[in-house]
């Protein structure tokens, strides 16, 4: 056993650590407050000037635990933005499609329709000004201002580059989502991360809960390395512009609280009975316990402990979802072992996510929407913007076929239009919920590609 495991260990990819932007590899601090800050470029020089100014300020995931600024800061592009910047025309046309593309030109498959639609977005969230997006984090408000001001020092003097959109986004009091549940549980853990790795990640400085499962190759989210595929992921070029970077899907999703609040309690009998509901459509309480492992009663004590927070597996502890049904959100994004016996592999669909809210939490037990803008900024990150994010969307999300549920999507996330449905089995009778609404609509989007820090160094170095 120990020849075994010290060959596993002598084979395991070891990552650029001090190249990787580092909130690819690791989680923000909690409590945070942050903004997202999108700039367009009218002018290649002015641009790359401005990017070599912010350089400095990026934290590699090496660095994280003592960043530049104390703050954290990180940097992604669209390919309009790359174009802008003057990266040369062979490069810019060996990205892939998708990315080339961008989400508003794919959101049909998406389910970003009706008014999900990029007709209503936020401008200019999905249009071709969107170039550069920076997200800026901070312990407190002091950091934050500071980490800005850096920001607007890079800026000065370059008349051709101009910030074109800022979402403030700041952890609620409760570090919950506006729906009320406990978020970034059940993450991927990354081969050759190192000690500082998500999974090893200290929850009581940064209030995260680690994944459970086999760890996963670095390749399938950080780029020039062997994915699960037992190869390389098609890279952009060259291949100083490629490593060490990720592709990038940027949400930006209004959750209709008011509206959950409401349908719980019409399809439930009592205050308790609107927990269960809420958790059988999740698939965890709100304090973070697994239905599979709390199937009746919320167990705050066992959503505290990380560990047995994800123990469990559906093939082996509820094959049948009488505890978690087939459709709840978190089985559906991460099927775990029960797509073992199908040509399925999960591990080749996992993503790597940050979600930060935005806005004024609706108050406790109000049932009518106050018009407040809220929600959540969901960042997907992960080497194939296709097998991964759209898979988890079209497939996953939006398809209830893979769990033998036919029409039926996610009743979270899916593009429910109000004649959706979601069942939640049970002995003898099964129970079927009807006109399941859109709770999250999608307000802007885009694809992005957050590039090594060496090659960050490329881009501002070049000459058009």
């Amino acid at each position: 056993m120990a020849d075994s495991t010290q060959q596993a260990q002598a084979q395991a990819q070891v990552l650029e650590l001090d190249d990787i932007q580092g909130t690819l590899l690791r989680q923000r601090p909690s409590p945070y407050t942050g903004a997202y800050v999108l700039l367009r470029i009218d002018d290649p020089a002015d641009g790359r000037q401005m990017l070599q100014r912010l350089i400095p300020h990026v934290a590699s995931a090496a660095r994280w635990w003592d960043p530049p600024s104390r703050a954290w800061l990180s940097v992604a592009l669209s390919h309009a933005g790359l174009r802008a910047l003057g990266v040369p025309q062979a490069s810019l046309d060996s990205f892939p499609d998708a990315f080339r593309e961008g989400m508003a030109a794919r959101a049909a498959r998406l389910g970003d329709t009706g008014e999900s639609g990029p007709d209503h977005w936020d401008a200019p969230l999905g249009s071709s000004d969107v170039h550069l997006a920076l997200s800026v984090f901070a312990p407190d408000s002091t950091g934050l201002e500071a980490l800005l001001e850096e920001g607007r020092e890079a800026l000065r003097g370059l008349p051709g580059v101009e910030v074109i959109y800022r979402l403030d986004a700041t952890q609620l009091p409760t570090k919950r989502t506006h729906l009320g549940f406990v978020d970034g549980i059940g993450e991927p853990d990354v081969e050759g991360a190192g000690i500082a790795s998500i999974l090893q990640t200290d929850r009581d400085h940064y209030g995260y809960m680690p994944g459970f499962g086999p760890t996963i190759k670095a390749g399938e989210f950080v780029l020039g390395y062997e994915n699960q595929l037992g190869r390389l992921t098609s890279m952009p070029e060259p291949d100083v512009l490629a490593r060490n970077g990720t592709y990038v899907a940027f949400r930006k999703l209004h959750m209709k609280v008011a509206d959950f609040r409401r349908y719980l309690r019409d399809n439930a009998s009592s205050p308790e009975g609107e927990e269960l509901l809420a958790a059988k459509m999740v698939g965890r309480w709100r304090s973070g316990a697994p239905l599979v492992l709390a199937p009746e009663h919320d167990d705050p004590e066992l959503a505290a402990d990380p560990a047995r927070a994800n123990d469990f597996t559906y093939r082996q502890d509820d094959p049948a979802g009488l505890r978690c049904p087939m459709g709840a959100h978190i089985r559906r994004m991460n099927p775990r072992d029960a797509l073992d016996e199908t040509l399925v592999d999960v591990r080749i669909h996992r993503a790597l996510r940050r979600g930060t809210t935005y806005g004024p939490p609706l108050p406790e037990g109000q049932l009518d929407d106050d018009g407040a803008e809220r929600g959540i900024v969901f960042i997907f990150m992960g080497a194939d913007l296709v097998r991964q994010f759209e898979f988890l969307k079209t497939q996953w999300a939006n398809d209830g076929d893979f769990t033998g549920l036919g029409t039926e999507k996610d009743p979270l996330i899916g593009d429910n239009d109000g004649t959706g449905t979601f069942t939640i089995p049970r002995r003898p009778v099964r129970r079927r919920l009807q006109q399941l609404p859109r709770f999250a609509v999608t307000k802007g989007g885009e694809y992005l590609f957050m590039p090594g820090i060496r090659a960050l160094n490329w881009i501002a170095a070049l000459q058009t």
